[in-house]
């Protein structure tokens, strides 16, 4: 078994495609399929089932798979720890949902890097319902998420943040004080995330206003960056988002805190039950350090 072999396997495994994998490793197809059927008969086990649509993983080649990227892992960092004489760091794969807070994530990456120097953390941005799809694939070992995963994974709540009403300083005027209670929505344009971005926070601001008898115009809309031009498209007066989201995309609004009742956004940190030992370390220090369950 080669580590040419099981590159391949993986370009395979992640286009979902013979000839696709094969284009893109600028190979032939019949020489990448001899290199596919060696890796079976070496497992002992068919990786891929053929299907109209090109192939899809068997459950051998989705195990194998995960094992395969670690090794990888390994491989690309070699030649780096050898060059600079020290021990090999591991990568851990961390994905990240729009809106944490810059400070928090920075006092998390120092404490790992305290508690386990043997880690190289890997960023990504992506909404929560991508990282678990991720996870499952074994393309990320551990997501920080804005939706409570279900009960096969191990999950940790990590932080709450009050979700607070941003307003349009045109009409700042209008409200007093630090605090926005949701009855004074009633009747306004409100934007506010789609609810694949931040369920629990959505389901819980729709059901209190609903409850109360409050009755704002609602806008949901599904962005990271674009919250000025979503306002601008809907005609909406504000927004409800994080304090530091509204801080990052409408600098210079007024955000006030939503009370009465209060809503929040949840963050939970996410691994798979079984988890390499580095992986388990670090999601472990983020618990300890920074759990609130």
């Amino acid at each position: 078994m080669e580590l040419r072999q099981l590159r391949y396997f993986v370009e395979v495994f992640d286009r979902g495609s013979l000839s696709a994998a094969a284009k893109a490793l600028l190979i032939s197809q019949p020489a990448l399929t001899r290199q596919v059927q060696q890796l079976e008969r070496e497992c002992g086990v068919t990786l891929f089932d053929r299907v109209p649509a090109g192939i899809v993983p068997t459950p051998a080649g989705t195990a194998l798979y995960q094992h395969v990227l670690t090794l990888l892992r390994y491989a690309d960092t070699a030649k780096d720890a050898a060059r600079e004489a020290g021990p090999v760091r591991e990568i851990v794969q961390i994905g990240l949902a729009p809106g944490l807070p810059p400070t928090w994530l920075g006092q998390i990456i120092d404490t790992v890097r305290v508690a386990v120097p043997q880690a190289y953390l890997s960023l990504t941005d992506a909404t929560s319902t991508v990282q678990l799809q991720q996870l499952r694939a074994g393309r990320l070992d551990i997501a920080f998420v804005h939706e409570p995963p279900s009960g096969d994974l191990v999950r940790h709540r990590v932080l709450e943040e009050p979700f607070g009403f941003v307003v349009d300083p045109r009409i700042e005027g209008e409200f007093t004080g630090d605090i926005c209670p949701l009855s004074a929505l009633d009747g306004m344009d409100v934007l506010a995330h789609a609810r694949d971005q931040v369920p629990i926070g959505h389901d819980r601001l729709v059901s209190a206003a609903h409850e109360a008898g409050i009755r704002p115009r609602w806008h949901f809309a599904n962005y990271t960056e674009n919250a000025r031009a979503c306002l601008h498209a809907t005609g909406a007066s504000g927004a409800i988002l994080s304090r530091t989201t509204a801080g990052r995309l409408l600098p210079g609004w007024v955000w006030r805190r939503l009370v009465d009742p209060p809503i929040t956004m949840q963050t939970w940190i996410v691994r798979q039950p079984v988890a390499r030992g580095t992986v388990t370390a670090v999601a472990d220090t983020i618990a300890g350090s920074f759990g609130i369950d």
